[in-house]
């Protein structure tokens, strides 16, 4: 899960990633790559995530976006 959303992250956001940097605060995501992350990871795991769960709490770092997936599974 997290060599995919690594590779997802790079694709969209063009640098490289670690899987506990902030994707926030150095600015890797923004609105719109967020969005097709999202997009990205609902069509990967079948899940459904709500708009109002994209949150930095959940998708803060690598680690904390596997960790909210594994939650909704």
């Amino acid at each position: 899960m997290e060599d995919f959303l690594i590779a997802k992250i790079e694709e969209l956001a063009f640098t490289l990633v670690t899987k506990e940097e902030s994707l926030w605060e150095s600015k890797i995501l923004d609105s719109i790559s967020i969005v097709e992350l999202v997009v990205e990871i609902e069509n990967e795991y079948s899940i459904s995530i709500p708009f109002n769960e994209i949150i930095v709490e959940n998708f803060e770092t690598v680690e904390r976006i596997v960790k909210y997936i594994s939650s909704k599974k």
